[in-house]
């Protein structure tokens, strides 16, 4: 490609020589200041092809600059980095009309490689600032998502990107990562911001109340139906509806989904007036969707349509970095709901990080609430981590050991459970749905281990035939074709 001028602004002189020697060997022609108001001033004169700008700097923030940039140079594409790695500085800076943000600091490689692009692809027409919503009225104290370690820092340009699309979005993630968080984020920063947000938890309601929920009824559809109500779609009318643990949506229930999703209309149980379906849709789960597709489990056409764009939200002992500014974060929190102000010493510090955190977030944030509400010391030692979280720091995950009973197991995993979900365990119904849980893999297993041989499996598990194919279908197993 021909060489081009590009102007930097940053009041980092080091990062101002590495920029210029890096590019310069890509045969560019390279200007740089440490001002906004010298940009400024080149911008205006015409000069350069390519912005490429600090957000802080001494006399005006970079941001702002974008909007006179763009129109005074409609044509110009600008590269925003910064120090100050949030979700909403990668929103802003999309917003209002960024080619591209960059979190400092950054891999040399992909700036040259991002410069590339900007000055080689083909332009759109300028309506960025059109479509752009005004400033959401957050602050740097107010963010919805926390932590500044490389693998948040690539989430946060993913739904920067995705803020102003009507996309269907997949999260996947562990319990307690934050999957709600990361839905309401896009949903509140988005275009449908003055929308309602809906959300429903598949693995919270009943299986043969889910289509009702969804889509809703007309008085008489079914026992107990008294009136008419109102289901989540039609709730979420101008706004975003988030189908949490989607991996626990039952097939049938799935099939009217997909269907919703393809024609962008549906009817309420008992209904027969179509109504149109106007809610981005975003689901989450915990679960391989795509192997559970394979299993015959979950609709393959239905993943198809739901992860157009997926989003992994990496579990807490991949990102120990951003403890520390999780802990300040839900420190302040309790504190601005009364309780006393509270902070870690170093030793307590460097346990939480090297800890395995099996609830994720969640348990960091449980943990925290449980620190400011119980203890009196303002300073809280690694003597009282310890006796919270128990000496398991820097150990690996531990497998099954093999002497290991069956209901030593159980309980392992309960124990986990519990402390993942501790704030938000159902208000009942608790015993069936573990049940539930274990019946599933046990059939199948079961079902896998005779070779898909009914007869045989239900002697395996002492069930009587007929009460096994009851239990396949209502837990919608998919038994291998041609095996009885």
């Amino acid at each position: 490609m021909s060489a081009a001028t590009i102007l930097i602004a940053d009041d980092d002189r080091a990062i101002r020589t590495v920029l210029t020697q890096a590019l310069g060997r890509q045969g560019h022609s390279v200007r740089t200041t440490g001002n906004a108001a010298t940009l400024w001033q080149w911008v205006k004169e015409g000069e350069g092809d390519l912005v490429i700008t600090d957000v802080v700097m001494p006399d005006e923030n970079g941001l702002d600059l974008i909007p006179r940039i763009r129109k005074q140079r409609p044509g110009m594409r600008i590269i925003v980095m910064s120090a100050r790695n949030t979700l909403l500085t990668a929103v802003k800076a999309t917003e209002r009309g960024a080619f591209e943000y960059l979190p400092k600091p950054f891999d040399l490689r992909e700036l040259v490689n991002v410069v590339e692009r900007a000055l080689t692809e083909p332009r759109q027409a300028a309506t960025a600032d059109k479509k752009s919503a005004k400033a959401n009225g957050g602050t740097e104290e107010q963010l919805p998502l926390i932590g500044r370690s490389a693998a948040m820092q690539e989430i946060y340009r993913v739904l920067a990107r995705l803020m102003m699309t009507d996309l269907s979005v997949m999260i996947y993630g562990e319990s307690g990562t934050g999957k709600e968080l990361v839905a309401r984020a896009l949903h509140d920063y988005g275009k449908r911001r003055q929308g309602p947000f809906v959300a429903i938890n598949m693995a919270a309601v009943p299986r043969e109340l889910i289509e009702s929920e969804l889509f809703g009824h007309e008085k008489g559809a079914f026992t107990g139906a008294m009136a008419r109500a109102t289901g989540r779609f039609e709730q979420a009318t101008g706004g975003t509806l988030f189908l949490d643990e989607i991996g626990d949506m039952p097939l049938d229930a799935q099939t009217r989904l997909l269907r919703v999703l393809q024609e962008g209309e549906f009817t309420t149980v008992g209904g027969r007036t179509p109504i149109r379906a106007d809610a981005r849709v975003i689901a989450a789960t915990h679960r391989d969707l795509q192997q559970m597709a394979r299993q015959g489990l979950f609709r393959e056409d239905l993943f198809y349509r739901l992860n157009v764009v997926p989003i992994r939200l990496p579990p807490l002992r991949e990102r120990s970095d951003d403890i520390p500014d999780l802990v300040r974060h839900f420190f302040a929190q309790v504190e601005a709901e009364g309780l006393p102000v509270k902070s870690l010493d170093g030793e307590a510090m460097a346990f939480l990080k090297s800890h395995r955190w099996p609830g994720n977030v969640r348990e960091l944030e449980n943990l925290i609430r449980r620190l400011a509400a119980l203890y009196s010391q303002e300073t809280i030692g690694l003597e009282v981590i310890r006796g919270e979280l128990g000496d398991t720091a820097g150990e690996p995950v531990p497998g099954i050991p093999p002497a290991e009973s069956l209901g030593d197991a159980v309980e392992r995993h309960l124990k986990d459970y519990f402390a993942a979900h501790s704030d938000s365990l159902p208000a009942s119904g608790l015993y069936d749905r573990i049940l539930h849980e274990v019946e599933r893999p046990l059939i199948e297993l079961s079902l896998a281990a005779t070779n898909g041989n009914q007869v045989q499996a239900a002697k395996l598990l002492g069930l009587n035939r007929n009460t096994l194919r009851k239990k396949i279908r209502e837990l919608d197993i998919q038994v291998l074709r041609g095996l009885k």
